[in-house]
């Protein structure tokens, strides 16, 4: 849960957005955007597919600097994980040698074995990236963005494609490591239902150009969001939302 009266580790507005597409148009992508974000808080950016997103989580990060607003603190500021849509491995290297990657050169020779353990990938270790499922490729994107022990965590829809086994196997690892390191967690997701099992605060977007229209803060422990719960939920926010 997040740390009650904390200052915001990160506080984001993007009054405007706006990008030529391949005619030459302006294209209005974000409009009147606004995130704070608490230590220790898992937080949901919902909304359909092109409305944005994927846009000012770019703003977000600082790969996008050519907009209205502002980023506070820099991001450049924090230890930032992140994984995206594809996993993203180089398949020239191993499991463990895509992990370690990421990591500053000082840090790349420490200790990773309690990270493996918890993702499930001590036998994948010496593995390339095409033997594995895209399941266990994205544990290894996850354990990558984790290895930085990154104050903050960003995820773009990493759950996606997923089978539902392989799903909820990565998102209970995910769970595990974040509650225990305390990181604060902005994902990406359109998928309603997962973000009320996870998050503590969903943010619902508008269509293009992106804007949160709607926050709901979900104070019910994660171990008692059993399915019927979720679903109960799911269809009171459609109803509300009209999702």
């Amino acid at each position: 849960m997040p740390d009650a009266g904390a200052p915001p580790l990160l506080d984001v507005h993007i009054a405007s957005k706006v990008y030529r597409d391949d005619r030459g148009r302006a294209v209005e992508a974000v409009r009147d955007f606004g995130l704070s974000l608490s230590p220790g808080e898992f937080a949901c950016l919902i909304g359909p597919s092109g409305c944005g997103k994927t846009t000012a989580l770019k703003i977000l990060l600082g790969l996008d600097r050519a907009f209205e607003g502002g980023v506070e603190p820099q991001i450049a500021t924090l230890t930032v994980g992140v994984t995206f849509q594809e996993p993203r491995l180089l398949p020239w290297r191993s499991v463990e040698q895509n992990i370690r990657i990421a990591l500053p050169p000082a840090q790349r020779r420490r200790k990773l074995d309690d990270l493996f353990e918890r993702l499930g990938l001590v036998e994948w270790r010496g593995h390339y990236p095409h033997a594995l499922s895209l399941g266990l490729q994205r544990r290894v994107s996850l354990a990558r963005a984790l290895a930085l022990e990154p104050q903050l965590l960003v995820l773009d829809e990493p759950f996606v494609s997923l089978d539902d086994k392989a799903a909820a196997e990565l998102r209970a690892c995910l769970l595990a490591v974040v509650a225990d390191h305390r990181i604060t967690v902005l994902m990406v997701t359109h998928n309603v239902r997962e973000a009320i099992g996870l998050a503590d605060r969903l943010l619902f977007l508008s269509p293009r150009p992106a804007r949160i229209l709607h926050e709901v803060a979900i104070g019910e422990a994660r171990p008692n969001r059993h399915s019927a719960w979720i679903e109960e939920r799911h269809r009171e926010f459609a109803q509300r939302f009209g999702l």
